[in-house]
């Protein structure tokens, strides 16, 4: 097997035009499509994630809640890479978003913050 590259990162939120309006209009991902699909109720919609990777959002009617903290087993977290981490945090709080000191990744030297989206899904910023 020979895998190239992660493709997407799919997200199932609770509220899905409060995490579009986060994922759109404050992180600033750009729409690619956005489907309805009326044999479930629910809808998708395919961000574009740098020049690279997409995130995909999912609506659908009273998704379970997932474990978060205390860490539970499975994703631990989504990091996006930027490249100016001081920016991109001041850009977030101008926008409400509650974002933890930056730190200095002990093996790379690199500055990290953690933040959450809409869902408390753990989000990273990683410096370039």
């Amino acid at each position: 097997m020979n895998i190239n590259k992660i493709h997407h990162v799919a997200i199932i939120c609770s509220d899905y035009e409060k995490s579009k309006n986060f994922y759109v209009n404050i992180l600033g991902f750009k729409s690619i499509e956005e489907t309805y699909r009326k044999e479930r109720d629910s809808y998708k919609l395919d961000l574009e994630v740098g020049d690279f990777g997409q995130l995909e959002l999912f609506s659908f009617n009273n998704p379970p809640e997932r474990p978060s903290y205390p860490e539970a087993r499975g994703l631990r977290h989504l990091a996006f890479e930027v490249d100016d981490i001081e920016k991109s945090v001041k850009e977030l709080e101008d926008n409400g978003v509650k974002v933890e000191p930056v730190r200095i990744d002990e093996v790379t030297g690199k500055k990290f913050t953690f933040f959450e989206d809409p869902d408390k899904l753990p989000l990273e910023l990683y410096e370039k």
